[in-house]
């Protein structure tokens, strides 16, 4: 048998507060998807509940509290520098605080679904934020 390749798993959260979603900007410094704007994401590390990892990589990258819902929104197959990944989005309602950037990313803006569009954030990203989206 040959070497398997890894699969990482990671996931994105999508971050609700006053009618808006959280979108961060990748910083120029990062080697996968440099400038691209997107929700909160990173990897699960292993043995980690996804849930656990979305609250801990939201709090990591913005410092926000927030309340993950219990439910991913979305779960898909990406490429991650050439090696495969599996994306579990969740939605989360922000709880208060301000947001602190990580090195991470370099900006943010608290958007609407036609700011999320503009900004180029992924067409997965932004199907799921419509799903997700709080009802009014």
């Amino acid at each position: 048998m040959g070497e398997e390749a890894r699969q990482w798993v990671a996931v994105t959260v999508l971050v609700f507060g006053d009618d808006r979603m959280l979108s961060m900007r990748r910083a120029a410094s990062q080697d996968a998807g440099p400038g691209l704007w997107e929700g909160v994401s990173g990897r699960v590390e292993p043995g980690e509940d996804p849930i656990a990892a979305a609250r801990r990589e939201v709090l990591e990258e913005t410092g926000l509290r927030v309340a993950i819902r219990p439910r991913p929104v979305a779960a898909y197959a990406a490429l991650r520098c050439d090696e495969p990944m599996t994306v579990i989005v969740f939605a989360a309602d922000d709880q208060g605080g301000e947001v602190v950037l990580s090195d991470e990313h370099d900006a943010y803006r608290w958007c609407d679904l036609e700011e999320l569009n503009r900004l180029g954030v992924p067409k997965r990203l932004v199907e799921a934020a419509r799903h997700a989206w709080p009802e009014r």
